[in-house]
């Protein structure tokens, strides 16, 4: 899976809660510019009972924000089959196969990181981060989950701002969004 340039997104289930959090910075990649610095990559979708968060082109992403939320309504809810039906249409078909972003979708129950190579993804610890700086801020939720005493809103916003500090492409204008 290749990396989406120009943004942070991260999730962390921790004690029954779950918390999302991406960064504000839009980039445009093939000058690397920053053209936004407070821009909403976290949206909350199906009666504010989903919250998705997404990496790479926003028309894309809002298309697939769109796609997904049809496939709740269709599955009446289950964000496991939404996923597994929105990653299967991703996959097959032509048009959709060119979008270029990826998502993280998070309900009380489920987290999965969703792409267009038909992944539908549920991390065994429940952490989980996709952008550019991805690896940094799942690195700094790892160490956070593992040594602090910190909930998990304050782990993702903790570590995405982690992630500012190494990443280029990722700024410490952060949105989290939680369900518990």
């Amino acid at each position: 899976m290749p990396a989406m340039m120009g943004t942070t997104i991260i999730a962390v289930r921790k004690d029954g809660k779950a918390a999302m959090a991406g960064d504000g910075q839009v980039t445009v990649p093939s000058s690397n510019t920053i053209i936004k610095s407070t821009a909403k990559k976290i949206r909350r979708i199906y009666q504010g009972k989903v919250i998705v968060g997404f990496a790479g082109s926003v028309a894309d992403a809002f298309s697939l924000f769109d796609r997904l939320e049809s496939k709740l309504e269709e599955s009446r809810g289950s964000l496991q089959r939404a996923s597994m039906l929105l990653a299967k249409d991703w996959r097959q078909d032509r048009v959709l196969r060119r979008l270029e972003a990826m998502l993280i979708a998070m309900d009380k129950q489920s987290l999965f990181m969703i792409s267009g190579g038909g992944e539908v993804i549920e991390p065994d610890d429940g952490v989980v981060a996709i952008g550019s700086g991805g690896p940094y801020a799942l690195a700094a939720a790892k160490a956070l989950l593992a040594h602090s005493g910190l909930d998990a809103t304050e782990i993702a916003r903790e570590s995405l701002l982690i992630a500012s500090q190494i990443c280029i492409f990722t700024n410490s204008s952060v949105t989290v969004e939680e369900v518990s």
